[in-house]
């Protein structure tokens, strides 16, 4: 199941044409920076002697409390994982779907966690999962879906995730203090008006410690960026309670938007977490790529990896955006699975001295790559 992506025909012709570029150009955006993109995080480069590094298990079982009965909850799909340092070994909170359910499959949050941050042990259960709570509404059948993790100064680990009951998405939020047991906060609008508002993909902005990543508050105000369309901004007091920012009118206020010609061209969503560095704060963003007016080397609807830099004073203020983007589907298993033709970069840690960078391939498994930090 997946809420918001079209499922896209295999074409030869275009896997023949990427599989080309891939062997001209490598598996990283490489080439000289533009002077006006120095800011920008690069080179990224696939660990494929790794990847993929997550795949489903269908012996993983687990007694669903809505069903009231024992299923196997990642048998079909793993994906679009977020990723901490604890303990000096990286966890991955990663999306499972069972292969039952209207939508395609219920998604739950599992984990697993990595002393070199590629090979990774599982635990046998989901962490975060639809139950018989007061967030059922929200999360049956669709379940919980694609999770963006971050660490509370007090050492608190936020979880944004997504809430889908077959129709309507909804982002939400919860914590913990040990990424095993969780705590559901609920919807992370409050506001009545804002209930059955679309809503995904939250992104909170934070900046590197040494090895720590934390959430940081911006005149007073913790950020965050949103949404799969545009994207917009929300702020808080506590990680847990977020108001969107809106314009004069009321309305949503986007901070970015698609860009007709471009590999962006049909819709913008937040990556990982917002790093803010002393140039900005930087987003790494996922997107599609629309037939109709879109980059014409990319198949339609291709999720490739975007960066933009907003002001480190005011968030909602875009400063600059590249034109290029940084990761694309090149391998088999980024070009074919639930949904072809998909990277989709959700988890990045600081870890032994580079960034990690975790995503889902084709909506089926998970893959990681690695940067340098400049």
């Amino acid at each position: 199941m997946i809420t918001t992506r079209a499922f896209i025909p295999h074409n030869l012709v275009w896997l023949a044409l990427l599989g080309l570029m891939a062997i001209l150009f490598g598996n990283c955006a490489g080439g000289k920076v533009p002077a006006n993109e120095k800011w920008v995080l690069e080179p990224f480069k696939k660990n494929n002697d790794v990847n993929p590094i997550m795949t489903p298990d269908p012996r993983s079982e687990f007694f669903c409390p809505v069903q009231r009965k024992s299923l196997r909850w990642e048998e079909k799909d793993v994906f679009n994982p977020a990723a901490v340092v604890k303990d000096n070994r990286v966890y991955l909170l990663y999306r499972a779907q069972d292969n039952i359910g209207k939508p395609g499959g219920t998604s739950r949050i599992g984990l697993a966690n990595s002393r070199d941050g590629l090979s990774f042990k599982k635990q046998p259960i989901p962490v975060l999962f639809p139950d018989q709570d007061p967030m059922k509404i929200f999360e049956w059948e669709g379940g919980c879906e694609d999770p963006r993790v971050v660490r509370r100064e007090d050492g608190t680990y936020i979880m944004t995730y997504t809430a889908y009951d077959g129709k309507t998405a909804r982002l939400c939020v919860a914590s913990s203090s040990d990424l095993i047991s969780w705590k559901k906060h609920g919807l992370a609008f409050t506001d009545n008006k804002y209930r059955d508002l679309w809503s995904k993909s939250g992104a909170i902005v934070c900046e590197r410690r040494d090895n720590d990543v934390i959430a940081v508050k911006i005149k007073g105000k913790y950020y965050m960026y949103w949404g799969d369309t545009d994207i917009f901004m929300a702020t808080s007091d506590d990680l847990i309670v977020w108001t969107p920012v809106t314009g004069k009118k009321g309305k949503l206020k986007p901070a970015m938007k698609p860009r007709p010609g471009y590999f962006d061209s049909r819709l913008v969503e937040p990556g990982p977490f917002a790093l803010k560095r002393k140039d900005g704060i930087l987003l790494i963003y996922n997107s599609a790529n629309s037939a109709a007016n879109g980059d014409k080397t990319l198949p339609q609807d291709t999720y490739a990896v975007g960066q933009a830099l907003f002001s480190a004073t005011t968030p909602g203020k875009l400063l600059a955006r590249s034109n290029r983007h940084f990761m694309h589907p090149t391998e088999s298993y980024e070009l074919t699975g639930q949904v072809n033709n998909v990277c989709f970069l959700e988890g990045m840690v600081w870890f032994k001295g580079r960034w990690l960078l975790y995503y889902g391939t084709a909506d089926s498994k998970i893959a990681v790559a690695e940067c340098e930090e400049k």
